[in-house]
C-alpha cells in the first residue's frame, strides 16, 4: 500500500482559524468508519479493505488491510479495546460483509457474508462485546436487521415480525457507520432517508419498534438522516441533509428529549450536509457535525454555532469530553480542540 502522510488539523477554540501540526496518518484511502473506544484508542476504515489503529490518541496510526477484503469498502468500524474490533463493509450482494479481530488485526475472521443479492448493509452498534446489530436497507419491503449475542460467532436475521416495514423508495445511508445508535443494555434507534426521514426505535433490542418522523428533508435518493447519536435514553440528535448538494437547504439538524418519539428542528442557520454527528461535551450541551462540505460545532441550549469549518470529513467519534476525532477523503484525519473556557 502507498504510503503519504496526512495533515491533522487542531481548531482554534476561538473562530476559522486553524494551527496545522504533523501527523501520521499513513494511507491515501478515504475513510469512512471511526471508533474511539477509550481516548488513546482509535480505529478508522475505508476503501479497499483498509483499516488504521492507534493507541496514541492519534499521533502515529498503523494502517493495514484485512485479507481478503481488498476489494471491499469498510464504512464502520466497531471497537472496544486496542485489540478488538469489528469492521463492516457496504455494498451489493456479497460485498456487505463483517470482519472481527481479537488480536490489534494479526488475524481477522470472517463472521458473516450477505447472501441476499437484493441486500446493502449500511452500520452496525453494540451494547457490549457481545451484543450488537446491523442494519441493512429493506429487502421485500422490510429492514435487514442482523443481531448477535456472543460476540459475532453466529450472525442471525431477526424475524420478520421484528424486522420494520419500509415506505417505498426508503432506506438507510452508510455514509458514516452512524445510521443506527444504541444506549444501556436494551435501547436501540435507526435513521432512514430517501422517500422518508424517520427514526425507528426500540426498548427491546430490536424486538419490537415504533416510527417516528423527523423534520429532517426527504422525498429523493440523495436526502433524508444520515447519522443519529443519543447522550441518554431521552436525549438524541439526528443529522442530514442532500448529499447531492451539500452546500444547499436546510432541515438538517433535530434533537429529541423524549427517546426518539417526537423530534423538533433545531434553528441554527447552517444550511449544509452533514453525514455524521457526536456529542462533544459530558452534559450534552455541545455537539459536532460532520460533512462533506463542513464541520461545525453546536451549543444546543443556546443555539448557536460555536465555530464553523470547511472541511471535507465524512465519519466523527467523541474521544473525550470536549473532543473528538473525524476522517474523510484521501486519509484525511482532524482532531477536535478540548474543552473552551
Amino acid at each position: 500500500m502507498a504510503l503519504h502522510v496526512v495533515v491533522v488539523f487542531a481548531l482554534s477554540a476561538f473562530g476559522l482559524s486553524q494551527a496545522r501540526t504533523p501527523a501520521a496518518g499513513p494511507t491515501p484511502e478515504s475513510l469512512r468508519g471511526i471508533s474511539a473506544p477509550s481516548a488513546s484508542v482509535i480505529w478508522a476504515s475505508g476503501t479497499h479493505g483498509t483499516y488504521l489503529r492507534t493507541t496514541d490518541a492519534g499521533l502515529h496510526w498503523t494502517p493495514a488491510q484485512v485479507p481478503g477484503a481488498e476489494k471491499l469498502d469498510f464504512r464502520d468500524v466497531e471497537a472496544f479495546s486496542a485489540d478488538q474490533a469489528y469492521v463492516l463493509s457496504a455494498g451489493p450482494g456479497d460485498q456487505s460483509r463483517i470482519y472481527k479481530t481479537t488480536d490489534a488485526g494479526k488475524r481477522w475472521t470472517l463472521q458473516f457474508t450477505n447472501t441476499e443479492p437484493k441486500g446493502f448493509f449500511d452500520c452496525m452498534a453494540f451494547w457490549d462485546r457481545d451484543h450488537g446489530l446491523a442494519l441493512g436497507d429493506p429487502v421485500n419491503g422490510r429492514f435487514e436487521l442482523l443481531a448477535t449475542q456472543d460476540g459475532g460467532a453466529h450472525w442471525t436475521m431477526l424475524p420478520d415480525a421484528s424486522r420494520p416495514s419500509a415506505i417505498d423508495g426508503e432506506g438507510a445511508f452508510a455514509a458514516s457507520g452512524t445510521c443506527i445508535a444504541v444506549q444501556g443494555d436494551q435501547n436501540v434507534w435507526f435513521a432512514t432517508g430517501g422517500a422518508a426521514a424517520r427514526v425507528l426505535r426500540s426498548t427491546d433490542r430490536g424486538q419490537t419498534w415504533h416510527a417516528s418522523e423527523t423534520p429532517i428533508v426527504h422525498g429523493v435518493a440523495s436526502t433524508g438522516i444520515f447519522s443519529i447519536a443519543f447522550r441518554d435514553a431521552s436525549h438524541g440528535i439526528i443529522v442530514g441533509g442532500d448529499y447531492l448538494h451539500p452546500e444547499q437547504g436546510s432541515a438538517n439538524l433535530a434533537t429529541s428529549d423524549d427517546g426518539g418519539a417526537t423530534w423538533k428542528a433545531v434553528p441554527i442557520h447552517l444550511p449544509f450536509f452533514f453525514s455524521a454527528v457526536t456529542y462533544l461535551g459530558a452534559d450534552g450541551s455541545r455537539v459536532l457535525a460532520v460533512g462533506s462540505s463542513r464541520a461545525a460545532e453546536f451549543d444546543l441550549p443556546k443555539r448557536a454555532i460555536i465555530t464553523s469549518e470547511q472541511l471535507n470529513l465524512n465519519a466523527v467519534s467523541r474521544t473525550n469530553p470536549g473532543q473528538a476525532i473525524a476522517v474523510g477523503p484521501n486519509g484525511q484525519i482532524i482532531r477536535w480542540p478540548g474543552d473552551r473556557p
